[in-house]
């Protein structure tokens, strides 16, 4: 198992290009914060989370990860989840708490890892 956690300034992500988000995030990600009054907030967390996700993969050794690889996504029970959009090789699995406030977001995953598929 490996861990990561990251905090940004929200103000960060505040008026930002399309080009910007795009380099980023991936459209669904994209689509969901800007169904917020306050993207910013949704754009910042979800920032954390792929940096965390990067610090927890790079802890395994695996270090070749894109931000726009890496996609939030609401599972049925509207919990965040992690999906890596490539083929990794392995079989890990990951576990995202997200949280903001007025100035700050943060993420924190754990990244477990398992020697063989399902």
């Amino acid at each position: 198992m490996s861990i990561g956690v990251d905090i940004e300034d929200i103000s960060r992500f505040e008026n930002k290009s399309e080009n910007f988000y795009k380099r980023i995030f991936t459209q669904n990600e994209i689509d969901y914060c800007q169904s917020f009054s306050k993207p910013q907030d949704h754009f910042a967390a979800r920032f954390c989370a792929k940096e965390a996700v990067v610090k927890a993969l790079s802890a395994l050794g695996i270090k070749d990860v894109n931000y726009n690889q890496i996609e939030v996504f609401h599972n049925e029970n509207k919990c965040p989840q992690i999906r890596i959009l490539k083929d990794l090789k392995q079989n890990i699995s990951f576990e995202l708490s997200l949280s903001h406030d007025k100035t700050k977001a943060i993420a924190f995953v754990t990244a477990n890892y398992y020697s063989w598929k399902y």
